[in-house]
């Protein structure tokens, strides 16, 4: 399905740094961060259903198969080999022509060139908040699991 789906990873600043500070921390704290990101990823999941829902009816087709992925950092998948539809196509033959719609095929908007018509913006709009959010959530988590190695060894 890797190939058939398009995912998302959202772009944060620092984040590589502060992934290779959790390398130092038990493994607990990684976990708590993927269950924590799972969360973000859910919010902006929903948000993308609700754009697809409300933008075409092909973008309508896409919500289902939106999906928060776990993983440290806040992503979110669409598409898939999932078929949809009345012709019960896969998702991914209709996701790009959705997004970016196509000069030669009828049933999709004209084309947007880079610019997305429904995935892509919910995505931009939502990630400077998604991201001060995930860093909030890795500090906390960091510093709960710092403070205990310093109580615990004193």
């Amino acid at each position: 399905m890797a190939k058939t789906a398009l995912t998302v990873n959202m772009p944060i600043e620092g984040a590589r740094e502060t992934l290779r500070a959790f390398r130092r921390l038990p493994k607990e704290a990684s976990q708590e961060l993927r269950e924590r990101s799972l969360k973000l990823s859910e919010t902006l999941a929903n948000r993308a259903r609700q754009a697809a829902r409300s933008d075409s009816p092909q973008a309508a087709l896409m919500a289902p198969t939106i999906k928060a992925r776990k993983d440290r950092l806040p992503s979110i998948q669409v598409g898939g080999s999932r078929r949809v539809g009345r012709n019960r196509k896969p998702a991914y033959k209709i996701l790009f022509g959705s997004e970016f719609g196509s000069n030669t095929l009828p049933q999709f908007r004209p084309h947007n060139g880079q610019e997305g018509y429904w995935f892509f913006p919910v995505a931009e709009q939502q990630s400077a908040d998604i991201a001060r959010a995930w860093q909030d959530v890795a500090d906390e988590i960091e510093r709960r699991f710092t403070a205990d190695d310093i109580g615990g060894g004193g």
